[in-house]
């Protein structure tokens, strides 16, 4: 009767020293906040270390005819503000330059 087999059960939170599952994986998310009225905003984070966001802001600026900033998060480290919704150009302007591939870029908002 004292030998219960329940309690040598499985224990599912115990640490079974694999790494790989809990790996973060590292997403490009791209989002839009509303200013006042109809002027926006478009967020762009978790880009990589190795890329120059300066460079990276400066063919934005170019490609898509408007303006943008870098902002220092503490957080979130380096975000790109652009002016207007650039969503979609922002994310298909990643993919063809081989800066990421589709499955990790995310397109927040409305």
């Amino acid at each position: 009767m004292s030998d219960i087999q329940n309690l040598k059960a499985f224990d599912p939170f115990a640490d079974t020293g694999d790494n790989e599952t809990t790996k973060a994986t590292n997403y490009i998310h791209i989002r839009i906040q509303q200013r006042n009225g109809r002027k926006t905003l478009t967020t762009v984070q978790g880009l990589p270390e190795e890329i120059d966001q300066k460079k990276l802001l400066k063919a934005f600026k170019k490609d898509f005819a408007c303006n943008g900033t870098l902002v220092q998060d503490e957080e979130l480290g380096e975000i790109i503000q652009l002016q207007g919704d650039q969503r979609l150009k922002v994310s298909t302007f990643l993919i063809e330059e081989g800066i990421s591939r589709k499955d990790m870029v995310k397109v927040h908002g409305f």
